[in-house]
């Protein structure tokens, strides 16, 4: 498993979502960075905050996905399911 902090040590990471983490994005020409479900984010805001759906993707969408910090801010990944359509 690549380890995010030895490849770029500038990498951030998302406080409280540890749980969403999912590994690490590589993009050509960027740094790469720390990858979060983003349904699995969405459903810690729902537990731990005890936001409704609407609520906590409202949140997520201008808080946490919505924060850009740098070329290092992490990037959130809604995953498809096994099998699914691509394209």
């Amino acid at each position: 498993m690549i380890e995010l902090k030895e490849i770029n040590p500038e990498a951030l990471l998302a406080d409280g979502f540890e749980d969403a983490y999912i590994g690490v994005c590589e993009v050509f020409n960027r740094p790469p960075l720390a990858a979060y479900d983003r349904d699995k984010c969405i459903a810690i805001l729902m537990e731990r905050d005890g936001m409704d759906s609407d609520e906590a993707e409202d949140y997520f969408d201008y808080n946490v996905a919505g924060s850009w910090v740098g070329e290092n801010t992490p990037v959130y990944i809604s995953l498809s399911e096994k099998g699914g359509n691509h394209g």
